[in-house]
Protein backbone atom coordinates (compact mmCIF):
# COMPACT_ATOMS: atom_id res chain seq x y z
CA UNK A 1 0.00 0.00 0.00
CA UNK A 2 1.29 3.45 -0.87
CA UNK A 3 2.44 5.60 2.05
CA UNK A 4 0.34 8.76 2.03
CA UNK A 5 1.87 10.18 5.19
CA UNK A 6 3.64 12.68 2.92
CA UNK A 7 1.12 15.52 2.67
CA UNK A 8 2.40 16.54 -0.77
CA UNK A 9 1.62 13.10 -2.16
CA UNK A 10 -1.90 13.18 -0.72
CA UNK A 11 -2.44 16.68 -2.07
CA UNK A 12 -1.17 15.71 -5.51
CA UNK A 13 -3.45 12.68 -5.62
CA UNK A 14 -6.44 14.86 -4.74
CA UNK A 15 -5.54 17.29 -7.51
CA UNK A 16 -4.95 14.46 -9.98
CA UNK A 17 -8.32 12.92 -9.14
CA UNK A 18 -10.05 16.28 -9.59
CA UNK A 19 -8.28 16.87 -12.89
CA UNK A 20 -9.10 13.46 -14.34
CA UNK A 21 -12.71 13.72 -13.13
CA UNK A 22 -13.10 17.13 -14.73
CA UNK A 23 -11.59 15.85 -17.96
CA UNK A 24 -14.12 13.00 -18.03
CA UNK A 25 -17.13 15.31 -17.80
CA UNK A 26 -15.58 17.83 -20.20
CA UNK A 27 -14.94 15.18 -22.85
CA UNK A 28 -18.45 13.81 -22.47
CA UNK A 29 -19.75 17.32 -23.07
CA UNK A 30 -17.51 17.62 -26.14
CA UNK A 31 -18.83 14.25 -27.33
CA UNK A 32 -22.40 15.54 -27.12
CA UNK A 33 -21.45 18.70 -29.01
CA UNK A 34 -19.69 16.67 -31.72
CA UNK A 35 -22.67 14.30 -31.96
CA UNK A 36 -25.12 17.17 -32.36
CA UNK A 37 -22.92 18.58 -35.13
CA UNK A 38 -22.96 15.27 -36.98
CA UNK A 39 -19.33 14.27 -36.28
CA UNK A 40 -19.96 10.71 -35.09
CA UNK A 41 -16.34 9.57 -35.19
CA UNK A 42 -15.18 12.58 -33.21
CA UNK A 43 -17.96 12.03 -30.70
CA UNK A 44 -16.84 8.42 -30.30
CA UNK A 45 -13.25 9.55 -29.75
CA UNK A 46 -14.29 11.93 -26.98
CA UNK A 47 -16.39 9.20 -25.31
CA UNK A 48 -13.55 6.68 -25.45
CA UNK A 49 -11.12 9.17 -23.99
CA UNK A 50 -13.63 10.11 -21.28
CA UNK A 51 -13.84 6.45 -20.25
CA UNK A 52 -10.06 6.29 -20.01
CA UNK A 53 -9.99 9.41 -17.85
CA UNK A 54 -12.55 7.73 -15.58
CA UNK A 55 -10.22 4.78 -15.08
CA UNK A 56 -7.38 7.18 -14.27
CA UNK A 57 -9.58 8.96 -11.72
CA UNK A 58 -10.65 5.65 -10.16
CA UNK A 59 -6.99 4.58 -9.83
CA UNK A 60 -6.18 7.81 -7.98
CA UNK A 61 -9.24 7.50 -5.74
CA UNK A 62 -8.34 3.93 -4.76
CA UNK A 63 -4.99 5.22 -3.50
CA UNK A 64 -6.68 8.06 -1.62
CA UNK A 65 -9.21 5.68 -0.05
CA UNK A 66 -7.72 2.17 0.04
CA UNK A 67 -10.47 1.15 2.49
CA UNK A 68 -12.87 1.20 -0.47
CA UNK A 69 -10.72 -0.90 -2.80
CA UNK A 70 -12.15 -4.43 -2.97
CA UNK A 71 -10.28 -7.19 -4.80
CA UNK A 72 -12.50 -10.13 -3.89
CA UNK A 73 -16.07 -9.31 -2.88
CA UNK A 74 -16.83 -12.99 -2.19
CA UNK A 75 -14.30 -12.97 0.64
CA UNK A 76 -16.14 -10.23 2.51
CA UNK A 77 -18.63 -10.83 5.29
CA UNK A 78 -21.94 -8.99 5.27
CA UNK A 79 -20.67 -6.74 8.06
CA UNK A 80 -17.57 -5.87 6.03
CA UNK A 81 -19.70 -5.07 3.02
CA UNK A 82 -21.90 -2.80 5.12
CA UNK A 83 -18.83 -1.09 6.55
CA UNK A 84 -17.49 -0.28 3.08
CA UNK A 85 -20.89 0.89 1.86
CA UNK A 86 -21.23 2.96 5.02
CA UNK A 87 -17.88 4.59 4.37
CA UNK A 88 -19.04 5.53 0.87
CA UNK A 89 -22.12 7.14 2.38
CA UNK A 90 -20.03 8.98 4.98
CA UNK A 91 -17.86 10.46 2.24
CA UNK A 92 -20.95 11.35 0.21
CA UNK A 93 -22.53 13.08 3.21
CA UNK A 94 -19.31 14.97 3.85
CA UNK A 95 -19.18 16.17 0.26
CA UNK A 96 -22.84 17.13 0.01
CA UNK A 97 -22.76 18.91 3.36
CA UNK A 98 -19.74 20.93 2.30
CA UNK A 99 -21.57 21.89 -0.87
CA UNK A 100 -24.75 23.14 0.78
CA UNK A 101 -23.14 24.74 3.85
CA UNK A 102 -20.02 26.27 2.33
CA UNK A 103 -19.45 25.93 -1.40
CA UNK A 104 -22.78 26.94 -2.94
CA UNK A 105 -23.59 29.69 -0.42
CA UNK A 106 -20.13 31.16 -1.09
CA UNK A 107 -20.61 30.97 -4.85
CA UNK A 108 -24.04 32.55 -4.57
CA UNK A 109 -22.72 35.43 -2.48
CA UNK A 110 -19.86 36.00 -4.90
CA UNK A 111 -22.28 36.07 -7.82
CA UNK A 112 -24.48 38.59 -6.05
CA UNK A 113 -21.47 40.74 -5.28
CA UNK A 114 -20.35 40.61 -8.90
CA UNK A 115 -23.81 41.71 -10.00
CA UNK A 116 -24.23 44.56 -7.49
CA UNK A 117 -20.69 45.83 -7.12
CA UNK A 118 -17.99 47.33 -9.30
CA UNK A 119 -18.28 44.53 -11.86
CA UNK A 120 -21.98 45.30 -12.36
CA UNK A 121 -21.26 48.99 -12.95
CA UNK A 122 -18.60 48.09 -15.50
CA UNK A 123 -20.98 45.66 -17.24
CA UNK A 124 -23.70 48.29 -17.55
CA UNK A 125 -21.21 50.72 -19.09
CA UNK A 126 -20.26 48.20 -21.75
CA UNK A 127 -23.71 48.14 -23.28
CA UNK A 128 -25.63 45.10 -24.50
CA UNK A 129 -22.79 42.65 -23.98
CA UNK A 130 -22.44 43.84 -20.41
CA UNK A 131 -26.18 43.41 -19.79
CA UNK A 132 -25.93 39.83 -21.06
CA UNK A 133 -23.11 39.17 -18.61
CA UNK A 134 -25.12 40.63 -15.75
CA UNK A 135 -28.02 38.34 -16.64
CA UNK A 136 -25.69 35.35 -16.53
CA UNK A 137 -24.45 36.34 -13.09
CA UNK A 138 -28.00 36.80 -11.80
CA UNK A 139 -28.90 33.35 -13.13
CA UNK A 140 -25.80 31.86 -11.51
CA UNK A 141 -26.67 33.40 -8.15
CA UNK A 142 -30.23 32.06 -8.43
CA UNK A 143 -29.09 28.57 -9.39
CA UNK A 144 -26.50 28.38 -6.62
CA UNK A 145 -29.20 29.32 -4.14
CA UNK A 146 -31.44 26.54 -5.46
CA UNK A 147 -28.60 24.03 -5.45
CA UNK A 148 -28.00 24.65 -1.76
CA UNK A 149 -31.37 23.10 -0.85
CA UNK A 150 -30.77 20.27 -3.33
CA UNK A 151 -27.43 19.34 -1.74
CA UNK A 152 -29.01 19.53 1.73
CA UNK A 153 -31.70 17.11 0.51
CA UNK A 154 -29.05 14.77 -0.92
CA UNK A 155 -27.08 14.84 2.32
CA UNK A 156 -30.22 13.98 4.29
CA UNK A 157 -31.02 11.07 1.97
CA UNK A 158 -27.48 9.74 2.36
CA UNK A 159 -27.74 10.08 6.14
CA UNK A 160 -31.01 8.13 6.13
CA UNK A 161 -29.40 5.40 4.02
CA UNK A 162 -26.42 5.24 6.39
CA UNK A 163 -28.74 4.94 9.40
CA UNK A 164 -30.66 2.16 7.64
CA UNK A 165 -27.41 0.27 7.10
CA UNK A 166 -26.84 0.58 10.83
CA UNK A 167 -30.19 -1.07 11.53
CA UNK A 168 -32.25 2.03 12.31
CA UNK A 169 -35.83 2.27 11.08
CA UNK A 170 -36.26 5.35 8.88
CA UNK A 171 -38.73 7.91 10.17
CA UNK A 172 -41.48 8.80 7.67
CA UNK A 173 -41.54 12.37 6.47
CA UNK A 174 -44.61 14.53 6.21
CA UNK A 175 -46.27 16.84 3.72
CA UNK A 176 -48.13 19.98 4.69
CA UNK A 177 -51.86 20.40 4.05
CA UNK A 178 -51.35 24.14 3.62
CA UNK A 179 -50.66 25.04 -0.06
CA UNK A 180 -49.03 28.27 1.10
CA UNK A 181 -46.11 26.37 2.65
CA UNK A 182 -46.22 22.95 0.93
CA UNK A 183 -42.99 22.44 -1.01
CA UNK A 184 -42.68 20.44 -4.22
CA UNK A 185 -39.62 18.57 -5.51
CA UNK A 186 -38.49 17.86 -9.07
CA UNK A 187 -38.12 14.11 -9.63
CA UNK A 188 -35.46 14.75 -12.26
CA UNK A 189 -32.94 16.96 -10.44
CA UNK A 190 -34.31 17.33 -6.85
CA UNK A 191 -34.87 21.10 -7.15
CA UNK A 192 -37.29 22.10 -4.37
CA UNK A 193 -39.97 24.70 -5.07
CA UNK A 194 -40.87 26.67 -1.95
CA UNK A 195 -44.05 28.75 -2.32
CA UNK A 196 -42.80 31.13 0.36
CA UNK A 197 -39.93 32.30 -1.86
CA UNK A 198 -41.50 31.48 -5.24
CA UNK A 199 -39.35 31.69 -8.37
CA UNK A 200 -39.01 35.43 -9.10
CA UNK A 201 -36.51 34.90 -11.93
CA UNK A 202 -39.22 32.96 -13.77
CA UNK A 203 -41.95 35.45 -12.92
CA UNK A 204 -43.37 33.45 -10.00
CA UNK A 205 -43.87 35.85 -7.08
CA UNK A 206 -43.13 34.87 -3.48
CA UNK A 207 -46.21 33.43 -1.81
CA UNK A 208 -47.40 31.58 -4.93
CA UNK A 209 -48.72 28.06 -4.14
CA UNK A 210 -47.55 25.38 -6.54
CA UNK A 211 -51.06 24.83 -7.91
CA UNK A 212 -51.21 28.46 -9.03
CA UNK A 213 -48.02 28.29 -11.08
CA UNK A 214 -48.74 28.40 -14.86
CA UNK A 215 -48.62 24.99 -16.53
CA UNK A 216 -45.89 26.15 -18.92
CA UNK A 217 -43.53 26.84 -16.01
CA UNK A 218 -40.47 24.58 -15.93
CA UNK A 219 -37.81 23.65 -13.41
CA UNK A 220 -35.21 26.46 -13.29
CA UNK A 221 -32.41 23.94 -12.81
CA UNK A 222 -33.05 21.15 -15.33
CA UNK A 223 -35.97 22.48 -17.40
CA UNK A 224 -38.34 19.64 -16.47
CA UNK A 225 -42.07 20.22 -16.85
CA UNK A 226 -44.26 21.22 -13.92
CA UNK A 227 -45.82 17.75 -14.01
CA UNK A 228 -42.44 16.29 -13.05
CA UNK A 229 -42.77 17.74 -9.54
CA UNK A 230 -44.26 15.83 -6.62
CA UNK A 231 -45.08 16.95 -3.06
CA UNK A 232 -41.91 17.25 -0.98
CA UNK A 233 -41.78 15.28 2.26
CA UNK A 234 -40.29 17.33 5.07
CA UNK A 235 -37.90 15.37 7.31
CA UNK A 236 -39.42 13.95 10.47
CA UNK A 237 -38.87 15.98 13.60
CA UNK A 238 -35.91 14.78 15.65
Amino acid sequence: MMDLSNSNTAKNLDEAFAGESMANRKYLFFAEVARSLGFKDLSKLFKETAAQETEHAFAHFRLIHPELAVDDVSALSEEEKKKIAGRCLELAIEGETYEYTTMYPGFAEAAREDRDGDAAAEFEAQGEESRQHAAIFRKAAHNFGLLTSIEEYHARRYTEALNTLSGETPQPGYTSDDPAVQKWICRQCSMIYDPVTGDPDSGIAPGTPFAEIPEDWSCPICGAKKSTFIPYEEPAAA
